[in-house]
């Protein structure tokens, strides 16, 4: 069998993050979480911690800030999904040098289809109250910072649908569901369910 790739992760106690550590270790490759020293005597952050040592990850510490940009990679993803693609392409030459994008087809949906998945699960119809795009582009204008950072996410995602109105280009990006049809992901209507 071949040898398991390395694997660093940068903010793996975070949100996301930490499944993306939990799939990697799982998966037996040698797992590296970059954390910071105050993290690991953060009493919050304690189990986590506890369970990234009993998976067989190597903590390394660090006393100062990575500064990066972080980029909305995709939306209505169950965060073990994403770490569970994220580790199946650490080895695949397929994914090499490419974007890995999220898009499973029974995951896209406008945000008046979510209402309307929402509505049938509950046997009840919302009710709803539409803001023109001209009021959403103001509110942003004049809000203050994070207020403004969040509305505009929002306005990317559903308004301008951003984050699934493109075509992925294959020289530079994949689609992890196409490459791994065999991986069983959580549905937004699957996921719906445990709050009915």
């Amino acid at each position: 069998m071949a040898e398991k790739s390395k694997i660093l992760i940068i903010g793996g106690t975070g949100y996301i993050g930490k499944f993306v550590v939990e799939a990697s270790a799982k998966a037996c490759h040698p797992t590296f979480a970059l954390v910071r020293e105050s993290t690991v005597k953060d009493p919050a952050k304690a189990n986590l911690i506890e369970k990234f040592k009993n998976l067989g990850v190597t903590l390394l510490y660090t006393l100062g800030r990575l500064f990066m940009k972080k980029y909305l990679l995709a939306v209505f993803n169950k965060e073990d999904d994403i770490g569970t693609y994220t580790i199946r392409a650490v080895d695949d030459p397929r994914t090499l040098n490419k974007i890995l994008y999220l898009k499973p087809p029974q995951n896209i949906y406008s945000f008046n289809e979510l209402v309307a998945l929402w509505e049938k699960k509950i046997g009840k119809v919302l009710e709803k109250v539409y803001v023109p795009e001209d009021k959403i582009l103001k509110d942003i204008a004049e809000a203050p910072i994070p207020i403004n950072v969040i509305l505009a996410i929002n306005h990317s995602v559903f308004v301008k649908g951003d984050h699934t109105n493109f075509e992925i280009e294959p020289s530079f990006g994949v689609e992890a569901y196409e490459l791994y049809p065999d991986v069983k992901y959580t549905t937004v209507d699957e996921y719906l369910d445990q709050f009915v």
